[in-house]
Parts: C-alpha cells; sequence; structure tokens
C-alpha cells in the first residue's frame, strides 16, 4: 500500500473513531431522545441507551489499536447492522433524531442510507493491510 493510500486510510480510521466516540456522548447526553428511538416494548430503554454509548467508546478506542482493528472493526459493522433498527422504527413512527424538538421525515428517512455507508466505512479502515494488497 503507498504511503497516500495508507495516511488516507489512517485519517479515516481516526475520524471514524472520533465520530463513534462522539456518538457515545450524545448518548449520555440525549439519553431520553435515543430511548425514543427505541420501541415501547423492550424494556430498561434507557438502560440500553447508556450501554450502547459505553460500546461506542469501548469500539471507537479499540479500534485506533493495530492489533484489535480488524476484530473490532467486524464487530462495529455488527453493532452497527442490530442498531439498524432502531433508526428504521424512529424513520416510520416519526421520532425526532435525539436533541432535535421535531421529526423531519425526510431527514429521517434519508438518515437510514448512512448505515450502509458507516458499515463500509468501518469495515474499509479496519481490514489488515495484508488484506489490501492485490496480487
Amino acid at each position: 500500500m503507498n504511503k497516500m493510500k495508507k495516511g488516507l486510510k489512517l485519517l479515516g480510521l481516526v475520524l471514524f473513531s472520533f465520530f463513534f466516540f462522539l456518538a457515545g456522548v450524545f448518548h449520555f447526553i440525549e439519553v431520553q431522545g435515543f430511548a425514543n428511538m427505541i420501541p415501547d416494548f423492550i424494556p430498561f430503554r434507557v438502560e440500553l441507551v447508556y450501554m450502547t454509548g459505553i460500546i461506542e467508546f469501548i469500539l471507537a478506542v479499540f479500534l485506533l489499536i493495530p492489533k484489535t482493528r480488524e476484530t473490532t472493526g467486524m464487530i462495529t459493522a455488527i453493532y452497527l447492522i442490530l442498531i439498524f433498527p432502531a433508526n428504521i422504527y424512529a424513520a416510520v413512527k416519526g421520532i425526532p433524531a435525539p436533541g432535535q424538538e421535531e421529526a423531519n421525515q425526510t431527514l429521517l428517512w434519508v438518515r437510514l442510507l448512512f448505515q450502509p455507508l458507516m458499515i463500509w466505512w468501518v469495515w474499509a479502515v479496519s481490514k489488515s493491510e495484508q488484506k489490501d494488497r492485490t496480487v
């Protein structure tokens, strides 16, 4: 992998980790907004928001550690898939994004398009350099 590509990959990794850590912080700032995105039939919604915030902290940090990066990238991708139904639920029910007073239906549905992008992003920046090589 050339230096430019390696540098861009590292930048992408650091940015992803930063934004993911920041998302974890928002789980503690906007607890009720995130809890509202979870269907009522699921118990301990507030506690689940705190847990997912902590999970996001841990994943963001472990992505930055070379020895744990690839495994953490896979776990992060799985995590993003597992929380995707909450975003779908929010779009279908018109639940405002955390920190927002009113729901913008267009933005709620557009936000769904970003989840696959996030999954691709973490996969791209966390795979080992050996797997980046083309033969």
